[in-house]
């Protein structure tokens, strides 16, 4: 079959970074959308709650987007979800457990009224413009998890997104074998891969292996057991279940998102836990604690989540214990290492016990390794390649991992966000460059943060700052009272006392000498001052008024 048209690729997000996929694919004009997510903030965002893609590109075409695929119901492929629709309000297409917890979140935000649905299974052929998506299943670290195959006058694409080959998962629903090889008996122009785990040799184990793991650790705990895991991670939650039965603990939820993604699961009857083996969350906190299991999110040590809360002993509904055992079932996400580290830290001074994946295997990844992914490779036969979902040396080495299983090397791409693609005659050229950086979101704040601001926050949590008020006379420029000057985490109290008085010398002298113009002169003066004193650099900032 000839291929017609010009296909364009547009990443716009988790090219480069761990976090916020997105991805557009745009022929004559209609778009389709691939996974909306977000990201969360490394430690020197300070401040922000977390971070969607850059989809400028898109607002002034938002009437040519024909729909939005979602692949699964992770935060990393759905967190941004509501912000997107606020702007291009297309229909977003979704497997039952996906649209389940997109729902349970946009109710969360009162944005449910804006999202129009429409559920697809495994294994649909849906046509969406001039885009025929087939969906197929493949095994993640959540249920209901799919893989695309999208062919378009251009040519066909596979969109692999999160996934590994586990051949004994838990819900007994291997990845969609047979559906990738009839897709390279077709021919396969282009393929896109998850590369998150493409520099870990070897293949991810089963989920089967975290059962035994979860036996062991609550049949020895002697006190409570705290379960954090992401709230998404719902055959996680299966598998503790499963545990908290053996040993005769019962089950409670701790969370807003954790409580509601477990009452969608098991409604929709992708979790299967009797109600006798679940309490209330009061309940629970009142029975004896060895009989005790507490599910929460927290995994990351995020300070606002309520492992981050009980290791700093804030948390308002419970404590941690002395005796209580928390297990922190995931691997830290790129940038959270230090901040899980202190966060188990406290947990321990605190007399917990605390088990995380290095001590036991509470938790195994949900992305494909180097044997899967050169197995992925093997069975497409993709002509041309284009690593997906990593950090740019992730990217880099599945590209090596595809040259040495065959793909010639001119048709590997390696691309970060904002780069486009352009499939066309069969073959693949990178077309113009698009804005593909971060998109704060801080509170109601969306966009309003830039990189400007993210470094004045770091100088002012670094350094301090240093305020000062100075009232002159309007006729002849001279201090008619003491500058009133107020320092905040630059020097201690008792420091203070004997600084300022210099410094308000110093001030004054400058200002009745007449060698200023403006208050950033005075400004400027300080804070050589304060540097040839105390070799450190405040944020000094200076209020003039005159009377």
């Amino acid at each position: 079959m000839s291929k017609q048209g010009k296909l364009k690729i547009i990443p716009l997000g988790g090219l480069g970074e761990v976090g916020k996929n997105m991805t557009a694919y745009e022929f004559k004009n209609q778009i389709l959308i691939v996974d909306a997510g977000i990201m969360f903030p490394h430690n020197d965002m300070l401040g922000i709650d977390y971070i969607i893609p850059d989809y400028e590109y898109l607002l002034d075409k938002a009437d040519k987007v024909v729909g939005i695929v979602i692949t699964h119901g992770h935060e990393d492929h759905i967190g941004a979800i509501r912000h997107v629709i606020e702007d291009i309000p297309a229909t977003i297409y979704a497997t039952p457990l996906t649209r389940g917890l997109i729902e349970a979140k946009l109710t969360r935000n009162n944005s449910a009224h804006k999202a129009t649905f429409k559920t697809i299974e495994a294994d649909d052929t849906i046509n969406i413009g001039p885009f025929q998506v087939e969906t197929f299943h493949v095994c993640h670290s959540i249920p209901d998890a799919i893989g695309l195959g999208i062919t378009t006058p251009a040519g066909l694409i596979v969109h692999m997104s999160d996934f590994k080959f586990d051949h004994t998962p838990v819900d007994g629903w291997p990845t969609d074998f047979a559906k990738l090889a009839e897709f390279s008996s077709r021919g396969v122009d282009l393929l896109l891969s998850d590369s998150t785990n493409s520099e870990r040799p070897g293949w991810t184990q089963s989920e089967m292996v975290i059962g035994p793991a979860f036996d062991k650790v609550f049949s020895e705990a002697k006190g409570r057991v705290i379960v954090a895991t992401f709230a998404s991670l719902i055959s996680r939650v299966q598998q503790v279940a499963d545990a908290a039965q053996k040993q005769g603990r019962k089950m409670a939820f701790a969370g807003t998102s954790m409580v509601d993604n477990v009452k969608i699961a098991r409604k929709m009857g992708y979790l299967e836990i009797p109600d006798a083996a679940i309490v209330p969350l009061d309940q629970a906190l009142q029975m004896q604690d060895h009989k005790v299991v507490l599910m929460c999110t927290g995994s990351q040590g995020e300070p606002s989540s309520i492992v981050g809360r009980l290791s700093a002993g804030t948390n308002r509904q419970f404590a941690l214990k002395p005796n209580d055992t928390v297990v922190l079932s995931s691997h830290p996400i790129p940038g959270n290492e230090e901040t899980i580290s202190k966060t188990i830290n406290r947990m321990l001074r605190l007399g917990a016990n605390v088990i995380y994946d290095s001590l036991a295997p509470i938790h195994v990844s949900g992305h494909a390794s180097q044997e899967e992914l050169k197995l992925l490779l093997n069975i497409v036969k993709p002509r041309h390649f284009i690593p997906i979902h990593g950090e740019l040396r992730q990217l880099k080495h599945h590209a090596k991992l595809a040259i040495e299983v065959g793909v010639p090397e001119e048709n590997v791409t390696v691309v970060e966000n904002g780069q486009i693609v352009e499939l066309a005659g069969g073959r693949v050229k990178l077309g113009q460059r698009i804005p593909g950086g971060y998109v704060f979101v801080d509170g109601q704040s969306i966009g309003e943060v830039n990189f400007g601001i993210m470094r004045e926050r770091e100088k002012l949590a670094r350094s301090g700052i240093f305020l000062i008020d100075i009232n002159v006379d309007k006729l002849n420029g001279k201090v008619l009272q003491e500058p009133e000057i107020i320092t905040r985490g630059f020097v201690s109290h008792q420091d203070a006392e004997e600084l300022i008085p210099d410094v308000t010398k110093h001030i004054m002298g400058v200002v009745n000498d007449g060698g200023w113009e403006s208050e950033k002169d005075i400004a400027n003066t300080v804070k050589s001052y304060l540097y040839e004193y105390t070799k450190r650099r405040p944020m000094v900032f200076v209020t003039l008024s005159k009377g």
